[in-house]
C-alpha cells in the first residue's frame, strides 16, 4: 500500500477521464506544516529532495515567498480567503471556535465557492483524509462543508476540471521531540537517517544533542515530505492529468521552533513556493517579494475565474503585475498565550513592532512548553549554560518595542538596529510602511478578543481541565486593557 501520510485515497482513487483532460487547467495546491524552505532547491546542503526539486526545474520557483501569518488557522484563514487574516477578524489561533462565532465580513468568501461557481469540483484531502473525512482546513470562521465536493478528484464527472488541496503533515511527523518510532519510520522508507552531527543549526541555537537530533529529524520530514510530493506528481502523471494541472507547493509556515513558528522572524515567516504548469516558465526563478495569500488570486486567474475586488492577494504571474515592495506579517494570540506583533519586510530591511514587549519571548504556552527542544532551552538557560547571544533573544525578561535589521548583513536577524542613528530613517521609513498598512487593511488586532470565541481546546486554562488557568485571566485582563489603552 502506499503511503502519502495517511494520503491512501489521494493515491489509490479512480481514473475518471484519466485521457480526457479538461479544457480549463486543474488546480492542485499542495500544503504542508510546520517546514521552512529547507529543500535543496533552496540552498539545503545536508539533504536532496529531488521531487521538488525536479517541480522547481519544470516550473518556476519563488525565493521570497511570506506567510502573513505563521501559525496554521490564520495563515489557513488568510489563504482560503486571499485575504489578510487580520482584515478578516482571523487573526487569532483558532478563534471563533466557542459560542461566538466569526462571519466572513461583505461579499468575502473561500476560494472553493468560487471555484465550484465557475464548474470546477473542488476538494480536500491529504493527511487523514480516509472514508468521507475532509483533509486539514482549520479555518477561524464559519464555512459551510458543501464547498468542497470530496477529499479527491476521483470524484468530478467526466472531463470537469477540479481544484485540489492535498494537506501534508510535514515537519509534525516528528512530533514533540526527538522519538524512535518516527527514525524508525525513516530508515525503513528512506533508507536512511540524517546525522545529527552533520546538522548546521542558526547561530542562536546551542549545539545540544536534544536540539540537533530535532533538528536532524525535522530534516528527515522535509526528505519524507519530498517523497509525498513524488508521489501526487506520479499519479497526476500516472492518469494524464500532469500536462494539463497547474502545481502549487508551499508550507504553511516555517518550522516549529524556538524563534520559528508562532513568531515573524524569517525563521517562521520564509516559505518554499513554487508553480508549475500549462503556461508556466520552466527552471525560472523570481526574486521579489511575494504572500502566500497571492497564491489564491493566481490561482483564480490561471482557471480562467475573475479575481474578486475585496481579494487582497494578486496574480504574480500576470502581464501587468506589479512587484511588491514589502510583505506584512502578524502574530496574535497563539492558545492560550497573548501576544500582538506586526512586521513589515522589503528585499533588504525587517521591522518588527512588539506592541507587547513587556512580555518575555518565550511567554508560558503549553503547545512549545511541551516540545523537547524548548524544554531544553529552558533547562540551560536555568542552568546558565547559554551564550549572550541565546540569552538575549530568546530569554530576556522584556523585548525592544521595535526591530530592525538589515538582512542582507544579518540574515538571521540578531543585530537589532532600531537603536542606532544610522538607520533612523530607515526606521521611520519602515514604522510607516506597517502603520499605513494596518490602516489601510483595517487590521482588528486592537480588538479584544470574546472570551465567548475560545475553542475546545481553551477549557484546560479556563478551569475546565489539568492546568491552572490564573495565567491565561492575567493575560486576558492585560491583553483588555492593553487594547483599551491604544499602546
Amino acid at each position: 500500500m502506499i503511503r502519502l501520510s495517511t494520503l491512501a485515497l489521494l493515491m489509490i482513487a479512480g481514473f475518471a477521464s484519466a485521457d480526457e483532460p479538461a479544457k480549463r487547467p486543474n488546480i492542485v495546491w499542495i500544503i504542508v506544516d510546520d517546514m521552512s524552505a529547507n529543500f535543496s532547491c533552496y540552498g539545503e546542503k545536508l539533504i536532496r529532495t529531488p521531487h521538488v526539486d525536479q517541480l522547481a526545474n519544470d516550473g518556476t520557483r519563488f525565493s521570497k515567498a511570506f506567510v502573513t501569518a505563521p501559525v496554521c488557522s490564520p495563515c489557513r484563514s488568510a489563504l482560503i480567503t486571499g485575504c489578510y487574516q487580520t482584515t478578516i477578524g482571523a487573526h487569532h489561533h483558532r478563534s471563533g471556535r466557542g459560542e461566538r462565532k466569526i462571519t466572513l465580513p461583505g461579499d468575502v468568501v473561500p476560494a472553493p465557492v468560487l471555484f465550484q461557481k465557475a464548474g470546477y469540483y473542488t476538494c480536500i484531502g491529504g493527511f487523514q483524509a480516509t472514508g468521507d473525512k475532509l483533509g486539514k482546513t482549520d479555518y477561524n470562521f464559519e464555512w459551510d462543508r458543501k464547498m468542497y465536493d470530496g477529499n479527491d478528484w476521483a470524484g468530478r464527472k467526466t472531463g470537469q476540471p477540479f481544484f485540489m488541496q492535498v494537506q501534508l503533515h510535514g515537519g509534525k511527523y516528528r512530533g514533540q521531540g526527538p522519538n524512535a518510532n518516527w527514525q524508525n519510520r525513516v530508515t525503513k522508507e528512506l533508507g536512511s537517517n540524517t546525522k545529527p552531527a552533520d546538522v548546521v543549526l542558526p547561530p542562536y541555537y546551542p549545539r545540544d544533542p536534544v536540539i540537533l537530533q530535532d533538528w536532524a529529524d525535522y530534516l528527515d520530514c522535509c526528505r519524507y515530505t519530498d517523497k509525498e510530493v513524488g508521489d501526487v506528481i506520479a499519479r497526476l502523471e500516472k492518469e494524464k492529468l500532469l500536462d494539463n494541472t497547474v502545481v502549487f507547493f508551499m508550507t504553511d509556515h516555517g518550522i516549529s521552533h524556538a524563534r520559528g513558528k508562532q513568531f515573524l522572524y524569517d525563521e517562521g515567516t520564509h516559505v518554499p513556493f513554487v508553480v508549475r504548469g500549462p503556461g508556466i516558465a520552466k527552471g525560472a526563478t523570481r526574486d521579489d517579494l511575494i504572500e502566500h495569500i497571492d497564491m489564491t488570486a493566481t490561482s483564480l486567474a490561471l482557471a480562467g475565474i475573475e479575481i474578486p475586488k475585496w481579494m487582497q492577494g494578486r496574480n504574480v504571474l500576470a502581464n501587468d503585475y506589479a512587484t511588491r515592495g514589502a510583505v506584512f506579517a502578524a502574530r496574535d494570540r497563539c492558545d492560550e498565550t497573548m501576544e500582538h506583533i506586526r512586521s513589515v519586510r522589503t528585499e533588504r530591511f525587517k521591522y518588527i513592532r512588539n506592541y507587547m514587549n513587556q512580555r518575555p519571548h518565550l511567554q508560558p504556552c503549553r503547545y512549545k512548553d511541551e516540545k523537547a527542544i524548548v524544554q531544553k532551552l529552558r533547562e540551560l538557560h536555568a542552568a546558565r549554560k547559554l551564550d549572550y547571544l541565546t540569552e538575549k533573544l530568546l530569554f530576556a525578561e522584556t523585548r525592544p518595542a521595535e526591530e530592525l535589521y538589515d538582512l542582507a548583513a544579518d540574515p538571521h536577524e540578531v543585530t537589532n538596529l532600531a537603536a542606532d542613528p544610522k538607520h533612523k530613517a530607515t526606521l521611520e521609513t519602515m514604522r510607516k510602511k506597517l502603520a499605513d498598512w494596518e490602516e489601510r487593511t483595517g487590521d482588528k488586532g486592537r480588538t479584544p478578543e470574546p472570551m465567548a470565541m475560545y475553542d475546545s481546546d481553551m477549557k484546560v486554562y479556563l478551569g475546565g481541565g489539568k492546568k491552572d488557568n490564573a495565567e491565561l485571566k492575567r493575560n486576558i485582563e492585560l491583553n483588555k486593557k492593553w487594547a483599551e489603552e491604544g499602546k
